[in-house]
Parts: C-alpha cells; sequence; structure tokens
C-alpha cells in the first residue's frame, strides 16, 4: 500500500484529440451497439462462472442512504412522504403505514444507474440512435428496461486510494489507465471480459470526514484516456463512487467525457455515486478484491436510470 506514486496530472485533451479517442473507443466496441450494450458480455457461461466467487456467502452494500436532506451536492435531494393514516397508540383495528417516493435519479448525491439514453451527443444515442427517441414523456429506446433481468456477474473492486497511500483522491484528482494496471497489480487480480468494475476514489470517504461540498463543480474521476483499459477488457459495466468523471473536465468543450465515450461510444451502462466504504475494508481483511455482484435496477420502462443497491456476495 503507497508504493504507487501519485503519477503527473494527466494533460488535457483538446476537442480534436477526444475526437480521435471517440471514434477509436466507438469502432472497437461495435460488439456492444445493440440494445443491452456491453450487457451482451454477461453470458449465461460468464454469470455462472461469477458464482464461483462466492467463499463466505457475506453480503455487502455497494449503495449510499437515500438523501433526503438538501446539501452543497444536493439542492434537489429525495422526498420520502409517509401517506398512512398513522395512530400512534396503535388502536382502532388494522391499519397500514405507507410512504410515497420522488427523487432526481441523476443528481450528485444517490447511488444510480445510467441507462443507455442517458447520453446525447452529436444528436444521436448510443449506437447512432437518433435523439428524438427521448421525449418528455420518457425514452422509447436504450431506457433502464435494458437491464430489467438485472446485472450479475463477477465485480471486480480497483481501490485507487489505497494504492496511492492517502485515504481518498481529492477533487479534480484523475485515475489513469496505469493506476488501474498498478491497482490490478497490487490486488493479485486482472480485470477481464464481462467484468462489472467498481473503481474507488474515496468521494464518500471525504464527503462523510470532511462533509459534502458543489461536487458537481470539483471532484475525483477518470480522465478519459482510462477509458482505453476498460476498452481492451471488454468490462460490462463501469461504477464508481463519485461522478466516474473528473470535475472540472479534462476535455476542452466536453463536460463529461468519460460518460460520453462510455455510454455514447462503448455501451456501458454506468454507476455513479456509489460507496464503497463498506466493501474495502472487507476485501482487505479478506485478501481478494473480486466477488460475485447483483445489480437489480427498478423497472422503468421508459426511464433514463434507476436508482440502484449493487450487493456483492463474497
Amino acid at each position: 500500500m503507497g508504493a504507487h506514486a501519485r503519477p503527473a496530472r494527466p494533460p488535457r485533451l483538446t476537442e480534436d484529440e477526444f475526437g480521435v479517442l471517440y471514434r477509436h473507443l466507438r469502432a472497437g466496441a461495435a460488439w456492444a451497439a445493440g440494445g443491452r450494450g456491453a450487457l451482451t458480455a454477461l453470458t449465461p457461461a460468464r454469470v455462472l462462472a461469477a458464482t464461483r466467487e462466492v467463499r463466505t456467502g457475506r453480503t455487502v452494500t455497494l449503495a449510499a442512504p437515500v438523501e433526503t436532506l438538501p446539501g452543497p451536492d444536493n439542492p434537489e435531494p429525495a422526498k420520502h412522504r409517509m401517506s398512512g393514516q398513522l395512530r400512534e397508540d396503535g388502536s382502532g383495528g388494522l391499519h397500514f403505514a405507507r410512504d410515497s417516493f420522488a427523487m432526481n435519479v441523476h443528481g450528485d448525491a444517490d447511488s444510480h444507474l445510467d441507462a443507455l439514453c442517458h447520453v446525447i451527443y452529436d444528436g444521436t444515442l448510443h449506437g447512432g440512435l437518433a435523439a428524438s427517441s427521448v421525449t418528455t414523456d420518457g425514452a422509447t429506446a436504450l431506457s433502464v428496461e435494458a437491464a430489467h433481468d438485472g446485472i450479475v456477474g463477477r465485480g471486480v473492486l480497483l481501490d485507487i486510494p489505497r494504492l496511492r497511500g492517502v485515504p481518498w483522491l481529492e477533487p479534480g484528482d484523475h485515475v489513469t489507465a496505469a493506476d488501474l494496471t498498478a491497482a490490478e497489480t497490487a490486488e493479485h487480480l486482472r480485470v477481464g471480459e464481462g467484468d462489472l468494475l467498481f473503481v474507488r476514489v474515496g468521494h464518500r470517504r471525504r464527503r462523510t470526514e470532511l462533509g459534502p461540498w458543489h461536487a458537481a463543480l470539483d471532484r475525483a474521476g477518470l480522465h478519459p484516456s482510462a477509458l482505453e483499459f476498460l476498452a481492451d477488457r471488454r468490462v460490462a459495466v463501469l461504477g464508481g463512487d463519485g461522478n466516474n468523471d473528473t470535475a472540472p473536465s479534462s476535455t476542452e468543450g466536453v463536460d463529461f467525457p468519460v460518460h460520453v465515450l462510455a455510454i455514447h461510444a462503448m455501451g456501458l451502462h454506468l454507476l455513479d455515486y456509489l460507496q464503497f466504504e463498506d466493501l474495502a475494508p472487507v476485501c482487505e481483511a479478506e485478501g481478494r478484491w473480486s466477488f460475485l455482484c447483483v445489480i437489480a435496477p427498478l423497472r422503468l420502462p421508459d426511464a433514463t436510470g434507476s436508482p440502484v443497491n449493487p450487493i456483492a456476495v463474497l
């Protein structure tokens, strides 16, 4: 731990350089151009193989509690209202406690999954579908319904703060492809085809210890060039404890380059604002950083995303 020195800040990408990278990754991801995108890598054989990761039967959540209070990173918190007629003394026969919820799925606080219709880039969706398939009434293609049978596979956690010997990466810092490769070596594993890749930057720990901040403007994440690592390994899903994108953006003219590359070019479902502070100590104690992972988005047929509670089974 801590043997890997913090790398020099990677260079900003010009619009032309980003365009070259985008076209390269899109061409290499032709295998994932269908309605399920890179989830096509989750074959029954790979799901079955992932079940062999279970050794103790321990389950660990990768989601943060849903936030219902406003904060600098959460100006539109989820709303939770008790709708049942409650009687504190329990009298009057049978009653039911009832709830209603409303939330901004794609905020900067709650754990959620981004569907393949979430990113519109140059007038199209993933696979070249027309952006007009997403309207104010919902998405008619590439919605979260593509994952209605769940996402099940081998999860791998690459812990970058552990690699660098720090509790978290500071906002604005980048995870590079070299970081991902070094984390593999430190954890004695190799990310493979169809894996559900989770990259820890320590966002949640920093938020817990120092308090929330305006994460939309300043956060740690992946450098766009790190997506070449994901393309080479043909992962099925990317998840992070931040937004996956660094802020400020490292790319001229593109605010969310990782979202564009991952979702639009490569067909990867993204999971944003997870939390790995429960999982990382278990992986450390057991000396293994891979596990069976089960992700079950809500059945929202025309939605661009869903709240999620991914479960690691070790």
